[in-house]
C-alpha cells in the first residue's frame, strides 16, 4: 500500500489552492516537423517565460525525439492532483504520446526541469499487441498511480475510441481500460469525476483518413464523430451515447468543472462552432444541450470551396477549450476565423462573452476571403503583428496561468491540417502568444512584448503544439 498522508504527494488540495499555486517560469512544448519538409525528429522543446528572467521568451532547451514523423501531439504526467495525498508519488515524468507513429515517450523532468531527458520509449507493438490500439491521444494520471491514455484507432488505422493503461512505475503497456468489445467507434478526448463514478470521451475520426488532411466528402461517409460517450468508472462500462447530431459534429476537447463535486462541463465542437453543455439529470443518467454557436460567416475565396458546410458559410472551427480554475471562465479558439473569446459562465447554461482577441485566422482584410455577410463584426479583423513578426496560421492550443490572468496561446493544430488551412505557416513556423486577461470583468489583452518565434529554430521552422507547465495546469489536473 503506498504511504498516505494529507498533502505529501503532488499537486494541490484544490483547484481553488492551485490558483494560489507559483508563478509558471518553464512551459514545455512538443514541435513538430511532420509534414514541412524538414527531416529531422520532433522534439520537446522548454521555454523560459519568467519576465525576470536574462532568457524570456527565448527557447532554453530541446529534447529531439530519437524517431521520425511521430507527430508528437498532446501531453500528460504520471502524477498530479489525483495524487495529492499519495506521499509516494511525484511529478517527475511527461508521457508524451505520438499521434502518428504511435510510440509513447516518457520524458524525465526531474533530474534538470529545465533540460528533460528521454527516460523510456514505449514502442507502439506493445499497444499494438495487448490492446489492439494505436493512435494515441490525451493522457491523464489516476488516483490509483497508472496512467490512462484514449486512443483515435486500431493498428489499421480505422476509428476506434479505446484506453491504454500503463504502470505508472515502469510504463509497461498494462492493458485496456474499457471493457472487452466496448470500444467506442471514435476517440480523442476524455475527462474523468470519480464522485460521480463517470468518464466521458470525445470523437474526432479514423486515423487513416485524417492522417494527410481534410476532405469533406469523408463527412458524408461516416468517418468523423458527433457523439460523446459516458462510462461507468468503477466498473469501466460504456453505459451511454449522447449523439450531438450536426451542431456537435467533430466533438473535440471536453472539460468538467475543476470542482469535483460538479457533475457538468462543456465539450467544444469543432466543425459548426458550437459548445456543448453535458450534465448529469435528476434521474442519475447523462444529458447535453448546445449553448454557444459561432455564427458562420458568408464568403467567397475560401481555401475549400467543395466543403458543403463551407462553399458560403464559414465555421469558426473551434479546436481548444479551456476553464479557468474557479470554474468562473471559459475560453475557445476559433481557427478558421482568427479569434480567442472568453465567456463567463457563472450561469453555466447561459454563458455570456465577456472578450475577444483576433490574431491572425483565414477572414483577414488583406486577404483573398472576402466576407460577404457578418452578423458579428462590422469589417474583416486586420492582421496582427507582434515585435516586428505578423501572426501566421491562427490561434490554437490555449494554456491559463494557475491564477487565470495570463493566456498562453500557439498557432499550429495538427501538421496535415495546417499544411492544408495555413500554407504559410509551415513555411514561417508557428508562434506562441500571450494573452493578460482581465479577471474582475473579464476581457483580452495582447500582450506586445511577449512572442516565441519558432520560424527561427536552428533546423528550420516548426510546428509548436500543446503547452504545460512543470507543476500542472488547467488541463492536466483533476481532483478526486
Amino acid at each position: 500500500m503506498a504511504s498516505k498522508c494529507s498533502g505529501c504527494g503532488p499537486g494541490y488540495k484544490s483547484p481553488l489552492d492551485a490558483m494560489k499555486g507559483p508563478r509558471e517560469e518553464i512551459v514545455y512544448l512538443p514541435c513538430i516537423y511532420r509534414n514541412t519538409g524538414v527531416r529531422k525528429p520532433d522534439y520537446l522543446a522548454t521555454v523560459d517565460v519568467d519576465p525576470k528572467s536574462p532568457t524570456y521568451c527565448k527557447v532554453i532547451h530541446r529534447l529531439p525525439m530519437p524517431n521520425m514523423n511521430d507527430e508528437l501531439h498532446h501531453s500528460g504526467w504520471n502524477a498530479c492532483s489525483s495524487c495529492y495525498d499519495d506521499a509516494s508519488k511525484k511529478r517527475s515524468r511527461l508521457i508524451l504520446p505520438s499521434l502518428i507513429s504511435s510510440r509513447i515517450y516518457v520524458i524525465d523532468v526531474d533530474t534538470d526541469p529545465r533540460a528533460p531527458r528521454l527516460h523510456k520509449t514505449v514502442e507502439p507493438v506493445e499497444m499494438y499487441w495487448k490492446c489492439g490500439l494505436a493512435n494515441p491521444h490525451t493522457s491523464h494520471c489516476l488516483g490509483s498511480g497508472q496512467v490512462m491514455i484514449s486512443t483515435l484507432g486500431d493498428p489499421s488505422g480505422n476509428g476506434k475510441g479505446g484506453f491504454v493503461l500503463l504502470d505508472g512505475e515502469t510504463f509497461e503497456v498494462l492493458c485496456n481500460w474499457e471493457l472487452p468489445g466496448e470500444a467506442a467507434p471514435f476517440g480523442y478526448d476524455f475527462w474523468y469525476q470519480p464522485r460521480h463514478n463517470v468518464m466521458i470521451s470525445t470523437e474526432w475520426g479514423a486515423p487513416k483518413i485524417l492522417a494527410n488532411g481534410f476532405n469533406p466528402a469523408d463527412l458524408k461517409d461516416g468517418h468523423y464523430g458527433q457523439c460523446i460517450h459516458v462510462w461507468d468508472w468503477t466498473t469501466h462500462k460504456h453505459v451511454q451515447t449522447l449523439d450531438l447530431g450536426e451542431e456537435g459534429a467533430i466533438p473535440l476537447e471536453i472539460r468538467f468543472l475543476h470542482d469535483p463535486a460538479a457533475a457538468e462541463g462543456y465539450v467544444g465542437c469543432a466543425l459548426q462552432g458550437t459548445v456543448f453543455r453535458f450534465y448529469k439529470t435528476p434521474k442519475g443518467d447523462w444529458a447535453a444541450e448546445r449553448v454557444i454557436k459561432v455564427p458562420s460567416k458568408k464568403v467567397e475565396g475560401w481555401i475549400l470551396p467543395e466543403m458543403p458546410t463551407f462553399i458560403c458559410f464559414a465555421s469558426g472551427l473551434i479546436t481548444d477549450i479551456i476553464i479557468s480554475l474557479d470554474d468562473r471562465f471559459l475560453y475557445f479558439s476559433n481557427w478558421l476565423h482568427g479569434d480567442i473569446r472568453q465567456y463567463d459562465i457563472t450561469d453555466r447554461r447561459n454563458p455570456r462573452m465577456v472578450g475577444q482577441i483576433f490574431l491572425g485566422g483565414s477572414i483577414q482584410n488583406d486577404g483573398p476571403v472576402k466576407v460577404l455577410d457578418d452578423k458579428e463584426l462590422d469589417s474583416q479583423p486586420s492582421p496582427r503583428i507582434v515585435k516586428g513578426k505578423r501572426i501566421p496560421g491562427s490561434p490554437q492550443m490555449l494554456q491559463l496561468s494557475l491564477d487565470g490572468k495570463r493566456l498562453y496561446v500557439t498557432t499550429s493544430l495538427y501538421s496535415a491540417w495546417d499544411k492544408q488551412f495555413y500554407p504559410e505557416l509551415i513555411k514561417q513556423g508557428s508562434v506562441m502568444m500571450r494573452i493578460d486577461v482581465d479577471t474582475v470583468k473579464g476581457g483580452l489583452k495582447l500582450n506586445e512584448d511577449f512572442l516565441v518565434d519558432f520560424g527561427k529554430e536552428p533546423d528550420g521552422p516548426v510546428l509548436a503544439h500543446e503547452i504545460r507547465y512543470p507543476g500542472g495546469d488547467c488541463t492536466s489536473d483533476i481532483w478526486l
